[in-house]
């Protein structure tokens, strides 16, 4: 709810994506979910993929990214590594080809850092596959990146030549250009898996 729908539940949240963290705990309660503030900031604290964050004073709560509502997270630009990674089920790779990453109904590509974190996304949906996104030519070529308080690399979107599919450590072209697979691929060699 902090991410989708918090209307749902009576929440508006502010432009930043914050809520008070009490009227969070009394809509749950409201809603037959009570949580205690010690579970909430267990949940926080554990959560494996971090995504939501306390403000400062704590008394505030907000997801790290991946909202379907308009916030403005405030991230700045930042330089992202010469290659990341996209994981995604293997009945979505036709459509990737054709048209590239796209948001979807969120606001932004989301993108991990190495190959484990984008398989174990891909895999939530159905048989995983890892496309390698080659970042240096993007941001060589304007695309904006930002990255979210808890490491996932965000873009607007990802055009298919900037893709190649990771198979057992190699990749292989995602789109029918392979200039751009050749390039991910020496990048994808040269970077930490």
């Amino acid at each position: 709810m902090l991410r989708h729908r918090p209307g749902d539940v009576g929440l508006t949240l502010d432009d930043a994506g914050w809520v008070d963290v009490e009227d969070l705990l009394d809509a749950l309660a409201a809603h037959g979910r009570a949580v205690t503030r010690a579970e909430l900031e267990h949940v926080v604290a554990t959560n494996d993929k971090r995504r939501f964050a306390f403000d400062d004073t704590g008394t505030r709560i907000r997801a790290s990214q991946g909202h379907s509502v308009a916030v403005d997270l405030g991230l700045a630009a930042a330089e992202p590594p010469p290659v990341l990674f996209h994981g995604t089920p293997e009945r979505s790779l036709a459509a990737i080809r054709a048209e590239g990453l796209r948001p979807g109904n969120r606001h932004a590509v989301h993108l991990s850092p190495d190959v484990a974190t984008a398989r174990a996304v891909g895999e939530r949906r159905g048989r995983p596959v890892v496309l390698a996104v080659d970042a240096a030519a993007m941001a060589a070529d304007g695309a904006v990146f930002t990255r979210s308080d808890n490491g996932v690399w965000l873009v607007d979107a990802v055009p298919p030549r900037y893709l190649t599919v990771v198979r057992g450590g190699a990749q292989a072209p995602a789109s029918r250009s392979s200039a751009p697979a050749e390039r991910v691929s020496r990048a994808a060699r040269a970077s930490p898996r």
